[in-house]
Parts: C-alpha cells; structure tokens; sequence
C-alpha cells in the first residue's frame, strides 16, 4: 500500500474503535531512540526514515512532527501523503499535544499503542486534554493489525561483554544499583532501557542495527537480579555465567507477571520517562513509586579508568582508518568513479580492518554538495551523486568496538571552493575550537555551553537547528544521555569522565553543508578559591582538512589549537601507518 492508503486504511479501524485521534512515536516499547524494525510503525504510516518524529492521524487532519535534523528530508519524503510537516522549535508551530487539543472537539478520544508511550508522556496528556474532556485509550496497536508484514521482535543471539574491555564486573555493578535503592529506601528497580541493560549486566547482542543492545528488561531486588529477554538469544555458557552471578534469566514477556506480583508493601524505583505506560500500569496500586532517571545511566556516563584507557586505543584505531579513508579520497576523486555512498562503503571497509571491530555505529552520512545540507541525509542508490572534483563530502561515520563506540565528523575538501563554502567552513572550525578550549567551572551544563559554540557563527548571522553534541556510549548507542550540548535545557553536570561530542555546523538547502565533529572527554583543570574548573580533552584523532581554511579570520589560540591538535594527531596515528601514509598525514597536519 501507499502511504495514502496506508492512512486511510487506519483512519477507517479508527471509526470501529471509536478513536478519534490516533498517535504514532518513533519509540519501542522500551523508548528507545534507534529501535528494531518491529517498531517502525511511525516510519510505516508516514513514509518519514528519520530516527525522530511523531506521527498524529486525526479523522480531518495528518501531521508528522520532527526536529531541525530532519526537515528538509521529511519535507521531500511526505510530498503526496497528505501528512502536513511541523516543523518541532519553529516559532508559530504547535507541540503535537497543543495541536491535538485544538484540533479536537470535546469529549474526543486518543489512542495509542500504551507499550510505546512512556509514563511521563501518558501523563502529559492525561493533564493537557483533562481541560476539554478528552480521553486516552492505548489499549490498541492499530498499526500492529493492519500491518501484516511487519518483521518480528529479533531473536539474535547475545554475548558477554568480557571484563578487560567492560573494566567491571556485572556484580560490582549490581551492588552499585543496590547502595542507590538503600539510600533511597526502594525495594525493587525496575529498568526498560536496553542501553541501560546492557552495560548493567556486561551483555550485548544485535537487535537494533547499528546499537549492541538486546531487547529486555530487568529487575533488581536487594538479594536478586532478574533479566527479562528472549532465552532462545541465551547460550548455555551465557546463562550459566548469569546464574553464577545471581542473575535470573526469564522469557521476555514474563516481565509483566513478575511486576504484578511485586509485593505491596515494595517501593519501587523506576524512570518515568523511560518505562512505557503499559508496564506501569501491571506494578501493584499498593506499592510506593520512587520515580528519578535510571541511576545506571549515570553510572555508565561516567566512564571508568579502564573504560577511558581503552576509548582512546580505540579512537586510535579508527583514526588510522579515517587517515587511510581521506587519503584515498582526496587522491581517488576524479580518477575513478565515486559515489556517496560507495566513498562510505570504504570509510567502513578500512574500519572492518582494525582489531576489534564489530559494525558501524549509525548508518554513515555521506553527503556532496547540497545533500549535506541535510544532517541526516542517507544516499540511495537512486539519489546518490557522484563526486566531483569541487566542493566538499561531508563523512559523519562512526563504529563500534568491543573497546569503544566513536563518532566522527570530517568535511574534506575535493576541489575547488567558492568563496562562501571557505568562510562557513572556517566558521564551523572556529565554533569546534571554540568548544574544544572551553574552561567551565564544576557544576555547569551543556546548556551554559552551547552558546561559545554557536558564537562565531552568530557572528554571520547564521545558526544550526540542533544540539551542539551528544554522550556517546561504550561499546553502546551513539547517541547516550543524560548530559548534552544543546539551547534546550539540560540540568545535568559535565563531570569528570563523560564523553561528549563537539559538532558545529553550517547547512544550507540547496547549496551546501559543513560539519567537524570530535568526541570530549570532560577532565579536571585547576582548582583555585573560586572552585573547580574543568576542561576538555580531544579523544578523536584525525586530521581537519587545512585546504578549506580562510587563514587570515583564525586567531592565534585558534591557530595553536589547531596546531598542537595535529601534532597529537600526528603522534597518535603515524606508528600505524606505512611510510607513504606518513609523509601524507604529515603534510595534512602541516603547522599553519
């Protein structure tokens, strides 16, 4: 079916249910930002790929809500659907439930699937459309029985993540969970995050692509760990190994039988904002509810000694494979035919040859000439371009590791430049810099640091419609909080240890995009009277294209950044590269 016949078929199973409005997130049943093809339902509707986005089907009207990532490729895949775009933080665009209450008349009723919307945003509504009399029924995964092809939940097989690459065990992690409950007076933490999972239990699989995470969720008592998941993914050896540590393996559905008999007198811990209404709804009315954001994902945020020695082995390996990769393309462009996404299928092949590779992080972004203007911009075979000898690619790749999950940006010169792409290519560095040399007092947010970003851009009159960067897991999603870089507000620290990324850019529809992306490691700097100050250190090492850089609007502490981050570019890659590969990334990390 079309997308239009898509709608139209839902709307009339909307009329036998008595639904009025129906919603369709771009989550699972465990609000997961990348999810399985299972839960692609937005994505099935709507015709929309992006990784974010809301989709709403009224009787009258059809919207789809999505962020500035994405709208220039939402605007081009809805042509014809009969889906209107909002474009979310624009101003003048309503937020979905503000439109709903408009759209609306009183009395109406919105339906969901309650497995994929979480307690907060259940909430959120029951509030808003109190006021108008509205009600909410999730009771029905329309999409799921019109659907009848859609994929299984996977059923791929999981590995134990060992302790020299996971740095602690799953029992130290455990007894970390258990002194949070104590203080907290809790009884039982219910987790649903599969990331959040994942690093608890020192357990990866293959069931979102791109993001080692399996399906699951988990409960821990005081004397107990119970992993919920399906036990066909779970090796003899593996369960024995759980086992031995006190943790129980179950059937993945069973986790709602083993909620409902949660003793009354319990208190039970739990995110709101990551446990889906469903589940919420089976635990005990008598139990007392401690609600706060999973203290795993504080935890694993913070990344360990061990875990921080082994990032940077890893992010010397991908930067060996990203000096190979620019090496070939600036050498290979106009020589032999090259496409977007054949230029990505090489930055992977040269990342499938270091040691402990085991897939790439997120679908690789690689975009010539105006398609870089989309953040998100994936080629297809039939919209792909082949480079030319001028303008840029722009390259957002990344990988993950046994010992490490990396995330790269690099914009690379392929020929010749206008004026306009060389001053907004040396404004991105500026802003990257800008960053990078950041000194913050303890204490301060993502939030308080955007801003020294974007400020060389502002300058210019020019802005981009996204964070400024993003946690990054280990060996885990991308994409990790709680902590970002980003105008909206965030109320969690920087502290020593967190991995953040550095990703500034300019984007131009119809013309051009520029990006330059580093991850950060948050470290201590000096301690004065007036308290302690952090810093960054540069955890990516790859050399930044000199042959796009207006010399004459960088500084000096611009120059020396940049001049010392090559040197230690230069440091860290040259005993793993040939002679002939030294020679060029010397020249390319020439001091200017």
């Amino acid at each position: 079916m079309t997308v239009k016949e898509r709608v139209s078929t839902l709307k009339n199973l909307m009329k036998e249910k008595h639904i009025d409005a129906y919603i369709v997130p771009s989550f699972d049943a465990h609000q997961s930002e990348y999810v399985a093809d299972h839960w692609r339902s937005r994505e099935w509707i709507s015709g929309f790929t992006g990784s974010a986005g809301t989709a709403v089907i009224t009787n009258e009207k059809n919207g789809l809500w999505t962020d500035g990532r994405y709208y220039i490729q939402a605007a081009k895949q809805l042509e014809g659907s009969g889906i209107d775009l909002f474009k979310m933080g624009q101003i003048g665009v309503p937020k979905v439930m503000k439109w709903l209450y408009d759209t609306l008349d009183e009395g109406s009723v919105v339906g969901f699937d309650g497995k994929v919307i979480s307690v907060s945003y259940f909430r959120s509504m029951e509030k808003e459309f109190a006021k108008k009399n509205i009600t909410l029924n999730c009771e029905n995964d329309l999409i799921g029985q019109l659907w009848n092809d859609r994929p299984e939940i996977p059923k791929n097989t999981i590995i134990s993540h060992a302790i020299k690459y996971a740095g602690k065990s799953r029992v130290d992690k455990i007894n970390k969970v258990r002194e949070h409950m104590d203080k907290i007076s809790a009884d039982v933490f219910l987790l649903s995050s599969l990331d959040d999972i994942a690093w608890l239990f020192n357990i990866r699989g293959n069931d979102v692509k791109c993001n080692p995470v399996v399906t699951s969720y988990a409960l821990v008592s005081k004397d107990k760990a119970y992993l919920f998941l399906d036990k066909d993914k779970v090796s003899k050896e593996i369960e024995e190994e759980l086992n031995k540590d006190n943790v129980e393996v179950f059937e993945y559905n069973e986790i709602e039988k083993y909620v409902k008999n949660i003793q009354e007198k319990d208190t039970v811990v739990l995110d709101p904002n990551k446990v889906n209404s469903w589940i919420f709804t089976s635990i005990p009315k008598e139990c007392k509810i401690v609600e706060e954001d999973n203290t795993t994902t504080y935890m694993k945020a913070i990344k360990s000694e061990e875990e921080i020695k082994n990032l940077k082995n890893c992010h010397v390996r991908d930067g060996v494979a990203m000096a190979k990769f620019i090496k070939w393309l600036k050498s290979s462009v106009g020589k032999e035919d090259i496409t977007e996404i054949s230029a990505s299928d090489k930055a992977e092949s040269f990342r499938k040859e270091q040691e402990n590779f085991t897939q790439i992080s997120f679908d690789s972004i690689a975009g010539h000439k105006e398609h870089a203007a989309m953040m998100h911009y994936k080629a297809t075979p039939e919209v792909t371009y082949k480079l030319e000898n001028k303008g840029f690619l722009l390259l957002d790749s990344g990988a993950q590791y046994l010992d490490g999950t990396t995330d790269i940006t690099r914009t690379v010169v392929l020929g010749e430049l206008t004026e306009e792409e060389k001053r907004d290519y040396t404004l991105v560095l500026k802003s990257n810099c800008a960053l990078s040399r950041a000194k913050f007092l303890y204490g301060s947010t993502g939030t308080h640091l955007d801003a020294i970003a974007r400020e060389p851009l502002w300058q210019y009159g020019i802005d981009y419609k996204c964070g400024t960067g993003h946690g990054v897991g280990y060996f885990l999603n991308v994409h990790e909080g709680p902590h970002r870089i980003s105008p909206a507000f965030n109320h969690v620290r920087l502290e020593e240890g967190m991995i953040i990324t550095n990703e500034p850019g300019v984007y131009k529809e119809g013309k051009h995009g520029i990006r330059t992306e580093n991850e950060l490691l948050v470290v201590k700097d000096q301690n004065t009277e007036f308290g302690q100050f952090m810093k960054f250190e540069e955890v990516t090492y790859c050399p930044i294209d000199l042959d796009g850089i207006v010399i004459e609007m960088l500084n000096e502490e611009e120059k020396n950044w940049l001049n010392n981050y090559h040197k230690m570019v230069y440091k860290k890659l040259s005993p793993y590269l040939s002679n002939e590969e030294n020679k060029w990334l010397a020249h390319e990390t020439r001091e200017i």
